[in-house]
């Protein structure tokens, strides 16, 4: 499966050329030039996005981009709306304002049938996994292939068992959900998620619930399902050691805003107080370990009437 990757030196060695020609360009061009290169190297594309649910601003005019064979982290406490920025790079959402392009196409302008298509294209790893309870594990990773495809079921067979070997549980394809542990049950939903050879897939929350051997089964395949397959990879996650042995890159948010990006090196030694006190865990800090509230002694003293 191939993409047209540019990798970093490339697109370093371009800009350089552009921005240093010896030739008369005019600087608008040049602009739109560098950043056409800079665009063909990423996949997604967030552009001003502005995301509200009733009063509540979700997201507050941000942008984000996400690179080709890269692995991008979405990362911030509970409630920041990790999973909703997913929902809306997928077209299930609509922004108030601003775009989202997925390899070019502009997400919330495609007509319905090439919306359909483009999200065959990617791959979901839901939360809970979002198994077929009534289906077996073969039968559960086939689905897609079985839906979105006219191939013979000696063919499906051949590429379901790839899958599960991929993540190690080809021996488990006759064992129904209910007989998984929560480990399996993830990897499972992850060969279900590869089945029809996406470009991307999104992780929503892959290391919740997990005990630390699972968990270090699916950082490992994470990784390597990347890097083997030429993926690009979003994770969204609230994990912040996991999260950060496998992103190229995270974006940190906090309330409707990207309070931090870059690197997991450069994360780590970021000056901002809010961004050390997630990564940290600290207690207290930017944000606080009280619920807003009267002062304490005023409260005790008074009456008792609600307020």
């Amino acid at each position: 499966m191939a993409f047209c990757n540019i990798n970093d030196n490339r697109l370093t060695y371009l800009r350089v050329v552009v921005q240093n020609s010896p030739f008369r360009i005019d600087k608008q061009l040049k602009l739109r030039m560098v950043n056409s290169v800079s665009s063909q190297n990423n996949l997604v594309s967030v552009r001003n996005l502005t995301f509200s649910r009733g009063s509540k601003k979700i997201f507050d005019d941000i942008s984000l981009d996400f690179q080709r064979g890269k692995i991008t982290a979405i990362m911030g406490p509970s409630g920041t709306g990790k999973t909703t920025l997913l929902k809306l790079i997928g077209g299930q959402l609509f922004p108030e304002r601003g775009s989202i392009f997925v390899d070019g196409q502009n997400v919330h302008q495609l007509r319905r049938s090439d919306l359909y298509d483009l999200r065959k294209r990617l791959g979901m790893l839901f939360q809970s996994g979002a198994l077929l309870t009534d289906m077996t594990v073969f039968d559960n990773v086939a689905f897609p292939l079985r839906e979105h495809t006219h191939l013979p079921e000696s063919m499906i067979r051949t590429l379901v068992l790839m899958k599960l070997q991929a993540v190690g549980l080809r021996g488990a394809r006759d064992l129904m959900p209910n007989e998984l542990s929560g480990g399996m049950s993830r990897r499972v939903a992850l060969a279900r998620a590869i089945a029809l050879d996406p470009m991307m897939i999104l992780y929503d929350e892959p290391f919740t619930g997990q005990d630390p051997i699972s968990m270090g089964a699916l950082v490992h395949l994470i990784k390597s399902l990347n890097t083997i397959l030429g993926l690009t990879s979003i994770i969204v996650s609230h994990d912040v050691h996991e999260t950060s042995v496998i992103a190229d890159y995270i974006y940190v948010i906090s309330e409707g805003k990207i309070v931090g990006q870059g690197t997991p090196a450069e994360i780590q030694q970021s000056d901002s107080e809010w961004v050390q006190q997630f990564m940290t865990g600290a207690a207290d800090g930017p944000v606080h370990f009280h619920y807003p509230a009267k002062e304490y002694v005023d409260d005790l003293l008074s009456s008792g009437k609600r307020y």
